[in-house]
């Protein structure tokens, strides 16, 4: 009897529909166009602001005719800025628009920015003008002369002047396809540089939808929102996800624990995306015994490994069920997920199995042959939800992408009979922060540049509370001396916090390959062997 192959296909159904990301908010509009479609999280409720599915609608198509005589078909506009209900709006407007957003980190420094903004041309840029102490009003001043195809810079924060620049022209409304791209979210693989993934309405609107459907979500729920709009778990799961099920939303700029347990028992919220550090924030907050979480029905999180004793947890004392998602913004994001009703077991220790209309298998990365179940290889998925390529990336795009149209998500995974996959580590060499992808390429090229450092390797160390915290090991050039407070500021000036190391490590030489290449996983043994000291 031959052996089960590593290979699944997800269901039928839902079926894939053919829409765009403005015909599911008119078509909410149109369906329930009284109920509250979104609602300001801020700390002050006095200031909280809400708008119905009319009214959202309406927002975002009077956007979409201010970008109609800004932009043409098929430019790129980026949006840096923290979550708010005009960043919802903006998204809907781009799309209805026929222009592609391109989204970007507000923590971001003028390197990261500059990069963004140039290899994706984009043409416009929306902004607030600080947030948490980063200027980016002034970052992007100070950087627009390197941007040559930026022309446009728009205040988020005014949006009813943006509206106010209507002129009256009665242009035609632009026929955007299914098919057409939306959005491009930069991303990074094993080369180190960001890649823009150009991700389409088609694979967006559904991924979605279905990622809900597999919540056992019901029409008309309460959503929380505290994911990063900037990530597809953001603005896809979350927002295209509440509408796809009529939801009300209730966005919140950023995660704070104690406002999210707040709002959760204020608007009697049903369901929220998470990474697990949150999870774990808002069960260790002062405030989470005193508050009423009884209207919770269901969760997901993923991002990270996630404990079981974290999942029975929350079962047990929020009664919500909880679901595992796993996949990659190159696929829209989700590609596997397990159900509310799968074993707390399946739950904690596999990523359940591919979304509808999909299909997923694992391969050995050298042969590309399809492995067994029960043996590790690259987990690849195929189907409507894959990226259309990486923005003018031919050669990223190849490998990212086969003949079959496999992607190759770089995660090294089994597979079960079932068509249950599990996570046994990654070929690409990311640390995960805190649900954060850290890319360690990133960081050493630029602690190279520093005249003190002769060698440097960052590796992801295990971290109990975020799951892996960000580590330098460093070899000091030769007659320098390393100063780990200003190597930290030095990084600062030019990266966000998140990526920043925790952890600095001196050594006076590195464990290498026969062929002189650094090796990471000897470098994690000596940490975990208790025989370095801090810098």
């Amino acid at each position: 009897m031959s052996e089960m192959l590593a290979y699944a296909a997800g269901p039928r159904l839902p079926a894939i529909r053919d829409i765009t990301l403005g015909d599911l908010l008119r078509e909410a509009a149109e369906t329930v166009p009284d109920r509250i479609a979104l609602i300001s999280g801020t700390k002050n409720p006095v200031l909280r602001r809400s708008w119905t599915y009319r009214e959202l609608y309406l927002q975002s198509y009077l956007a979409s005719r201010v970008l109609v005589q800004k932009f043409e078909p098929g430019q790129r506009v980026a949006v840096f800025a923290p979550n708010s209900p005009e960043w919802v709006m903006l998204e809907f407007a781009c799309a209805m628009a026929g222009v592609i957003m391109v989204t970007i980190n507000p923590a971001y420094r003028a390197q990261e920015v500059t990069y963004v903004l140039t290899q994706s041309r984009s043409s416009g840029v929306f902004l607030v003008p600080e947030y948490r102490g980063n200027r980016l009003l002034d970052t992007i001043q100070n950087v627009r002369n390197k941007c040559p195809d930026l022309r446009e810079i728009i205040r988020l924060d005014q949006w009813s002047e943006f509206l106010a620049m209507n002129n009256g022209t009665q242009l035609p409304e632009r026929d955007v396809s299914p098919e057409d791209p939306v959005m491009i979210q930069y991303t990074s693989g094993t080369t180190g540089f960001p890649k823009g993934a150009l991700l389409h309405h088609k694979g967006l609107v559904n991924n979605a939808a279905h990622t809900l459907d597999r919540m056992q979500a019901k029409d008309g729920f309460v959503w929380l929102s505290f994911m990063p709009l900037f990530h597809t778990g953001g603005c896809v799961v979350c927002v295209l996800g509440a509408v796809a099920f009529r939801a009300t939303q209730v966005l919140m700029e950023r995660f704070e624990a104690g406002l999210a347990l707040e709002l959760i028992e204020q608007y009697g919220v049903n369901a929220f995306n998470a990474v697990p550090t949150m999870l774990n924030a808002m069960l260790e907050h002062p405030d989470y015994a005193n508050r009423d979480l009884s209207s919770l029905d269901v969760l997901t999180s993923g991002g990270a490994t996630v404990p079981m004793e974290l999942v029975k947890v929350i079962e047990k004392e929020w009664g919500a069920n909880v679901t595992i998602i796993f996949g990659q913004t190159e696929c829209s994001p989700v590609a596997c997920m397990t159900r509310p009703d799968d074993s707390r077991e399946d739950k904690t220790m596999t990523l359940g199995r591919p979304m509808p209309n999909t299909e997923a298998k694992i391969i050995n990365p050298k042969t590309g042959e399809t492995v067994a179940c029960g043996v590790l290889g690259e987990f690849c998925t195929r189907g409507y939800h894959v990226m259309h390529r990486y923005f003018e990336m031919v050669g990223a795009t190849a490998n990212a992408i086969d003949n079959e149209g496999w992607l190759h998500t770089g995660d090294l995974c089994s597979m079960d009979e079932r068509g249950f996959s599990k996570i046994e580590g990654r070929l690409k060499d990311i640390i995960i922060r805190g649900g954060e992808n850290i890319y360690p390429r990133e960081l050493e090229e630029l602690l190279f540049r520093h005249p003190t450092v002769g060698d440097v390797a960052i590796v992801g160390l295990p971290d109990d509370y975020l799951g892996e915290e960000v580590a330098a090991f460093l070899r000091a050039a030769p007659g320098q001396k390393m100063n780990r407070e200003t190597l930290f500021g030095y990084l600062r000036e030019h990266l966000s916090a998140h990526k920043t190391p925790s952890h600095w490590y001196e050594l006076n030489q590195f464990p290498l390959t026969g062929s002189g290449k650094i090796q990471k996983f000897e470098l994690r043994k000596m940490w975990q062997a208790g025989g370095l000291n801090e810098m």
